[in-house]
């Protein structure tokens, strides 16, 4: 479910919420009603890209877009996907299958090591988020399911366990090399608020956001679970590595300041040069964000997104063409700014622009992207969303 391909559409085509879906979609199917549903939001990361698995700071935004989950306890594990449409009954302690249902299977056996796993469930999942954008939908479907089987099994978990379970679950279970960035803004996000996650000290700090966000969709979708992400993780850690030599006790590579740039290009392997730069710079670009968010100086992180994005690109390679050419147009055409947004390699871009002109910007970026690679992207709006939920199952 987390992944699809560049033509695969979001599996919602109504304006039915995602927790109606659900339900309905687990009514068809398992012929009786769930008792329980809960629900998740996916994030857009205004900026701190890659920060979060080196102890950066993060500022995520959660989205008015979620993925909900409808279930029942039960005597077996079977789960169903509007995606996918058909019944998938699961042995839990079977190797992984490498499929959507891997997340499921990695929530499930982290809840047991609590002891708030029900014996069996029979789960459906419906979402309204794009797939394979970069929006953070395997965490959105893992935090939904940890809440939705914990309430099955009668235990309330707080929103920092839903976070550790639904990470664990994607880091050990399906093997993504990934930080804690986007559990953490599905289960913590408020409502009108960005979020201002330090991940080094734990430190969260909402920051209000008015207005709203616009989402471009590249087309190209984009894996996790291999290939550049997880490479790119290597290379940090080996440039941590590296660096202890001359700091031992540097625990993460933010810890490094502006300052040390020069020092540490002299001493790195020069591939590992332009990840650490990235790191570094990125991590200051995103405390400055977050103090130019909170006095509403639109204009300030419109530069400092545009700054992100030339150093995903050029310092963290993990950027895409068609990526690079929306924030190209945004910018011409009177943004305040726009960045890739997300791990990279396929997914969305955001954009932040002037209220009374951002109808006219967005469309006329779609109009020369369309020009460019002859389709027209997606794009929609949001505003700052709340995190994880219980959802009333409708009657």
């Amino acid at each position: 479910m987390p992944h699809s391909t560049s033509q695969e559409k979001p599996f919602n085509p109504t304006r039915m919420s995602p927790a109606r879906l659900a339900t309905s979609l687990f009514t068809s199917s398992f012929a009786t009603r769930p008792t329980v549903a809960a629900s998740a939001p996916g994030r857009v990361n205004l900026i701190g890209e890659h920060t979060d698995y080196n102890g950066g700071p993060v500022l995520p935004v959660a989205l008015d877009r979620r993925t909900a989950v409808a279930g029942r306890a039960a005597q077996r594990w079977a789960f169903v996907s509007g995606e996918h449409n058909e019944v998938d009954e699961i042995d839990i302690d079977s190797p992984m299958r490498r499929t959507w249902t891997d997340y499921i299977v990695g929530v499930v056996r982290e809840l047991r090591r609590l002891g708030a796993a029900p014996p069996g469930a029979e789960l459906a999942l419906a979402t309204n988020l794009p797939l394979g954008a970069g929006l953070s939908s395997s965490a959105a479907l893992t935090v939904a399911t940890a809440k939705a089987l914990s309430l099955l099994a009668g235990k309330r978990l707080s929103a920092a366990a839903l976070v550790e379970v639904a990470f664990r679950a994607e880091y050990h279970g399906v093997g993504v090399r990934c930080g804690r960035m986007d559990q953490t803004i599905a289960a913590h996000a408020e409502s009108g608020s960005a979020l201002f996650f330090d991940t080094a000290s734990g430190m969260l700090r909402p920051v209000p956001l008015p207005g709203r966000l616009w989402i471009m969709e590249t087309g190209v979708a984009h894996r996790l679970t291999g290939g550049a992400l997880n490479e790119r993780r290597r290379e940090c850690e080996e440039a941590l590595a590296f660096c202890r030599e001359w700091r031992p006790a540097l625990q993460h590579l933010a810890q490094l300041s502006p300052s040390d740039l020069p020092e540490m290009e002299r001493r790195l392997p020069p591939p590992l040069v332009p990840r650490v730069r990235h790191v570094v710079t990125e991590t200051a670009r995103t405390r400055a964000a977050a103090d130019a968010l909170a006095t509403r100086d639109l204009t300030r992180l419109g530069q400092l997104l545009m700054q992100g994005h030339e150093s995903l690109r050029d310092d963290y390679q993990s950027t895409i063409p068609e990526a690079d050419f929306i924030v190209a147009s945004a910018l011409e055409h009177g943004a305040y700014g726009a960045r890739l947004t997300g791990a990279g390699w396929g997914g969305t871009v955001v954009v932040l622009a002037p209220r009374e002109r951002e109808a006219r910007i967005v469309a006329e970026i779609g109009g020369d992207f369309s020009a460019r690679f002859g389709r027209h992207p997606a794009m929609w709006s949001t505003r700052a969303s709340g995190g994880v939920r219980r959802e009333t199952v409708p009657a």
